[in-house]
């Protein structure tokens, strides 16, 4: 398709333009592009490489462990609660001493829920409830009904709303059984945004603590743990923090909380004296009571570098980025694909959407599949797990995450372009609807 708007209103030279005005533009140069014709449009899932953390970790590989050999750990030992706080003030709003960076996603949720339902249930017997919703995020449902045959809890999963904010269900739900509610701020399956103040503020009024699962969202949408009043968190670095694949995760605990929760997973880097080998166990007073065996120090390096260009970059400036492309791609989905047969299953309002949009089609696994191997164009593939605006639940959705430091507004009008010129030509029905083991 030529630079004309075909429709939509908005014309190549017109995305063009905003590129033209972005104040972000440098930093594409500051990540590794091996091929420029190939749009990425999968932030959402796995960040590209800056060109500063191949640096880094040189300097971790060659000069720290090559040259320093044990000795650095000196500077080693201290680096997942000093990260922590890089993480803290550049991305999450807390306050220093209360985010610590180590392990997984899903060890981290699996360590904050169970300290956390545990405390509830001590304080009050009848907190026996773990809540979270039918479409969260797999490992999150997966930890925590683990948990509850561990604690011999029970889990009960809540309908809430994936494409409005509005919902007046889930105060019904915080009944006075309930000892720990956990949610996603972002949802992975639809980009909707959740109230984070306002949720925390609800549960509260029930006597309820919120784990709040930030993957989808920290470094795409403005975050605020210390205003809002969030007690406790997770969240991933591998999407919009850039620190790679399998990059250490983080945990937050706000600092008067510390002391009232005991992790389950009681390891040498979390006991108060490291070093006294022979003494009883006696846990850290600080946000460190919440780590537990020895630190990826090769991933950490790489998390610093993420949340450091996101400071730069200003999270302000990269949230009004984000609304601005995925609402290209809602305006010139509407235009060219609602006529083709996708649905959007993504908020319109861009105050209640997070950094990705999600587009239902009853075909969309084949379609995500001709669009990385004939288009050129990297999105990934999810099941449907609710309605789209349509309110149909067939088929799956096509994710397209933007990542705003380094995707233009010319590789979402071109990526759309593409998409529309695959389906008028019925090229992706030459592809398998089969699921691989990536999607």
């Amino acid at each position: 398709m030529d630079g004309s708007d075909a429709g939509s209103g908005v014309s190549r030279e017109a995305a063009a333009a905003l590129d033209a005005a972005d104040p972000l533009a440098r930093f594409r140069a500051r990540f590794v592009i091996t091929d420029p014709s190939v749009i990425y449009l999968d932030g959402n899932s796995l960040g590209r490489l800056p060109v500063a953390s191949a640096q880094r970790l040189r300097t971790t590989v060659d000069e720290e462990w090559g040259g320093q050999l044990v000795g650095a750990w000196s500077q080693w030992i201290d680096e997942p609660a000093r990260v922590g706080d890089v993480l803290a003030e550049a991305v999450l709003g807390a306050r220093p001493g209360e985010v610590l960076v180590g392990d997984s996603t899903t060890v981290n949720l699996f360590k904050l829920a169970a300290a956390a339902a545990t405390d509830a249930h001590q304080r009050d017997p009848r907190r026996q409830v773990l809540v979270t919703t039918t479409a969260n995020f797999p490992t999150d449902r997966f930890v925590l009904e683990g948990l509850a045959r561990m604690l011999r809890m029970q889990l009960r999963l809540i309908d809430l709303p994936l494409v409005s904010g509005a919902d007046h269900t889930l105060a019904a739900a915080l009944t006075p059984d309930v000892a720990l509610l956990c949610l996603s701020h972002v949802e992975y399956a639809s980009g909707l945004r959740r109230d984070l103040a306002a949720v925390t503020a609800l549960a509260s009024e029930h006597g309820v603590r919120v784990l709040w699962d930030l993957s989808h969202s920290a470094g795409s949408v403005p975050l605020d743990l210390e205003g809002s009043g969030a007690e406790l968190a997770v969240g991933c670095t591998y999407k919009y923090l850039n620190a790679g694949p399998g990059a250490p995760a983080y945990l937050y605990v706000r600092r008067e909380l510390q002391p009232k929760l005991l992790s389950p997973i009681w390891g040498w880097f979390s006991q108060q004296d490291q070093f006294a080998t022979d003494e009883p166990y006696s846990p850290s007073t600080g946000i460190t009571r919440f780590a537990a065996g020895t630190p990826p120090i090769l991933g950490l390096p790489l998390v610093e570098v993420g949340a450091r260009l996101i400071a730069e970059a200003g999270i302000d400036t990269l949230a009004a980025k984000s609304a601005a492309l995925t609402s290209l791609i809602v305006h010139l989905s509407d235009a060219w694909l609602t006529p083709l047969g996708f649905q959007l299953a993504s908020p319109r309002d861009p105050a209640q959407r997070g950094g990705h949009v999600n587009l239902a089609h009853p075909d969309a696994r084949r379609i995500c599949r001709a669009l990385i191997e004939d288009a050129k164009v990297v999105p990934d593939y999810r099941r449907q797990t609710g309605p789209d605006e349509s309110g149909s639940t067939a088929g799956g959705t096509i994710r397209l995450g933007p990542a705003p430091l380094y995707t233009r507004h010319v590789d979402v009008w071109d990526a759309m372009s593409r998409l529309r010129e695959l389906m008028l030509s019925g090229r992706h029905l030459r592809f398998s609807a089969d699921p691989g083991r990536v999607t």
